[in-house]
């Protein structure tokens, strides 16, 4: 009865060890890349899903800054200067928050590029904020999803969306 016993613990702990192991993580690190002129453009995120979930004005309150993700807060690298809606933002590695609206949002770049969340951030560190149009789309995105292409970077997650026109800098 014994060898019963021990067979079926280790069956089951085989099967949640399995379970586990396969499914997917709650946030995957992620990266967007792409290019502006010369400057190769870099976003490191944590992409959760919605999961039925209402995103934008419950989980993300509108109005308050919002580390752009989850886990550690994105970055964002250029590797050299850009022009952020008109505003020049300097090459280097920046921490990215975003202060959502619903038909305008903040980005901002901060100055201390390794954060945990946005629990620590301090605006007197901010390199760049600007504002951009933000809006509802048509269709669901499950998965938080950054784009850097046709000199824009883009953020679309549930059925929100906000972009930035990236330039070379002047």
């Amino acid at each position: 009865m014994n060898l019963k016993k021990a067979l079926l613990t280790l069956t089951l702990v085989a099967f949640a060890a399995i379970t586990s192991y396969s499914q997917e993580k709650p946030s995957p690190a992620m990266t967007a890349e792409g290019a502006v002129g010369d400057a190769k453009i870099t976003v490191n995120y944590s992409s959760p899903a919605v999961k039925g979930r209402v995103i934008w004005g419950d989980l993300v309150p509108l109005g308050q800054v919002w580390r752009a993700g989850a886990n550690e807060a994105t970055t964002f690298t250029t590797t050299k200067d850009i022009m952020v809606q008109g505003k020049k933002l300097p090459a280097g590695t920046y921490s990215f928050f975003i202060i959502p609206g619903e038909y305008e949002s903040t980005f901002i770049f901060n100055k201390v590029a390794k954060q945990w969340g946005a629990f620590n951030y301090d605006a007197k560190e901010d390199q760049l904020r600007v504002s951009v149009p933000s809006q509802q789309t048509s269709s669901m995105q499950e998965r938080l999803k950054y784009e850097v292409a046709n000199n824009k970077l883009a953020i679309m997650w549930e059925y929100g969306k906000a972009e930035a026109t990236l330039a070379p800098s002047m």
